[in-house]
């Protein structure tokens, strides 16, 4: 593996989009042991909650107190946004919050996790363990699909041996 796709995969697992659905196979694929491809996911993936919180902490003091639009937007938000999720909260508390970032799904990682939980105001030390406990099951999970999952797609498509024929 290159320096060029180290820097791609802590690119991958910083982004919202991907995470580490995307930077531990494309670090594996591109020839990065299995292990290293994960441990270069998640230590990227491990800072997105703690910069989430500094920035939008910091970016939201500054533009609540400037535009009055977005400071009643704001309230709407968060005001409609506590109501849908408290109840699941309250039952699941942050084990619900680890394991909604461990599930390796689009829209399900620590970005969103970050976001929501500043936008709920959780505490911030218990959001952070929870969210780095999450990328763990995350890492996990991505890991042992790609160590065995070669193969699987086997399953659904039919592989024609070319050199067979001639």
């Amino acid at each position: 593996m290159t320096s060029i796709h180290c820097l791609i995969t802590i690119a991958l697992a910083v982004l919202p989009i991907s995470e580490l659905r995307g930077a531990i196979p494309y670090a594996y694929f591109n020839g990065a042991p299995l292990f290293l491809a994960a441990l270069i996911g998640v230590l990227a993936n491990l800072l997105v909650a703690p910069i989430v919180y500094l920035f939008l902490g910091s970016l939201h003091r500054v533009f609540y107190r400037i535009w009055g639009w977005y400071r009643s937007f704001f309230d709407r938000f968060v005001e409609r946004a506590r109501k849908k999720v408290e109840h699941h909260f309250s039952k699941w508390g942050y084990i619900g919050l680890a394991l909604f970032v461990g599930i390796p799904l689009p829209v399900t990682g620590a970005w969103t996790a970050a976001l929501g939980a500043w936008v709920l105001g959780l505490k911030k030390k218990e959001t952070i363990l929870a969210i780095s406990l999450g990328v763990l099951i995350s890492a996990t999970i991505v890991t042992l699909i790609i160590a065995f999952g070669a193969g699987v797609d086997s399953i659904f498509i039919k592989r024609i041996n070319l050199s067979a024929i001639r």
